[in-house]
């Protein structure tokens, strides 16, 4: 194994400060071999044009059925296999296309911008709250509350059950098996309430859309999935985006923009999720057998000072292009403009510097300890 910093460990650091993997992965070269947290041999990719020639390659898939047969499903964090549970983050080829087809129509720029006076109106709301108290810990609560509400809205789900959404979130990443499998029947609470008959939002129509075979529990999923997704990635990447908002950076960049930049500095996700070999392959010089677990490290290549000019990979690149990219730029982006407008006099609690991000360990992202604000100056 090469020597280099754990790319999996939990550490904590300071905002501007780097992973210490990173420019040390992107040293040994292009593909590097690791120990994977669920054991054995990994590959990460750290080159960007090898990345996206990995996120297009048919033998490089996404099929937990794929995986070393030494890794434990529950322990290293795989879903079901695609037999198990089609879904748009499990299947591959022309099975992912027709279910993607499902989802795509409605997530499109145009479908997510009828929302956008509806997403502002709930960022307004949930920080009038935060503003009343004097100081706040916005990672504490709104971080949290506020693209949970998002997507629970879009989709359909009665905001009266935020709180249960909350909960199943939070159950996810309990080490007891029992909490988890409470977390995924509530999230089966919250897609059957957003599929009851006279449902308005966008699972009805999800539903409506995807292949007949499916069943009312693997649609369930697909719901799941979302909301999960759509809390997993946006939560933290609201903390950089609001640290750097109320820290000085850029103030006066366009939204937009402010938005894109952070989620390259920031990424969503600092890896892709698990991709296998379905077969033996030569990739950039280096031969990987069957069954290897792959990774291209988002983070480190969207920070690459050499990083050729153009599309970064925030949100991954090929068929497996996130499906909420737009809604979560949507909703990142009218944060920004409801705390200009509403608050011009907001600042951190605390030196910008003083901030700190976790990693989580394992291919989970970094999130801020604590962003304490005052939205009233």
């Amino acid at each position: 194994m090469n020597e280099v910093p754990d790319p999996f460990a939990v550490t904590t650091r300071r905002i501007g400060e780097p992973h210490p993997a990173r420019a040390a992965l992107r040293a040994v070269g292009p593909i590097v071999m690791v120990e994977a947290p669920a054991g054995g041999p990994a590959w990460i990719i750290t080159d960007d044009v090898v990345a996206r020639q990995a996120l297009v390659h048919p033998e490089i898939v996404k099929d937990p059925a794929y995986a070393p047969a030494a890794w434990d499903p529950r322990t290293s964090g795989l879903e079901p296999t695609a037999a198990a549970q089609p879904s748009l983050t499990t299947l591959d080829g022309a099975a992912h296309e027709r279910l993607r087809r499902a989802h795509a129509p409605l997530f499109t720029a145009r479908r997510m911008n009828d929302f956008a006076g509806r997403i502002e109106t709930l960022a307004r709301d949930l920080l009038l709250k935060e503003a009343e108290q004097g100081e706040s810990d916005l990672m504490a609560d709104f971080a949290t509350r506020f693209p949970l509400t998002v997507v629970c809205d879009v989709l359909g789900v009665p905001l009266d059950r935020i709180d249960q959404a909350i909960a199943a979130c939070r159950g996810m990443h309990s080490g007891d098996p029992e909490e988890v499998g409470a977390a995924m029947a509530a999230f089966g609470e919250l897609a059957a309430a957003a599929l009851e008959a006279g449902g308005d939002g966008l699972a009805a129509e999800l539903r409506g859309r995807v292949p007949e075979e499916l069943t009312e529990e693997q649609v369930h999923y697909l719901i799941f999935t979302l909301i999960y997704a759509g809390q997993l990635t946006t939560d933290p990447s609201l903390g950089f985006l609001l640290a750097r908002l109320l820290g000085g950076a850029a103030p006066d960049q366009e939204a937009e923009e402010f938005v894109r930049e952070t989620l390259r500095l920031h990424s969503p996700a600092p890896f892709t999720l698990w991709r296998f070999t379905s077969a033996a392959i030569e990739l950039a010089g280096t031969r990987l057998p069957t069954r290897s677990p792959i990774l291209i490290d988002i983070q480190g290549i969207n920070t690459d000072p050499g990083r050729p000019i153009g599309p970064d990979l925030a949100f991954g690149a090929g068929p497996h292009y996130c499906t909420g990219a737009r809604l979560a730029q949507l909703e990142l982006r009218a944060l920004v403009e409801v705390v200009r407008a509403d608050y011009p006099a907001a600042r951190l609690a605390v030196p910008y510097e003083e901030l700190r991000q976790t990693d989580f360990g394992g291919i989970q992202g970094s999130r801020l300890t604590a962003l304490p604000v005052r939205l009233k100056g």
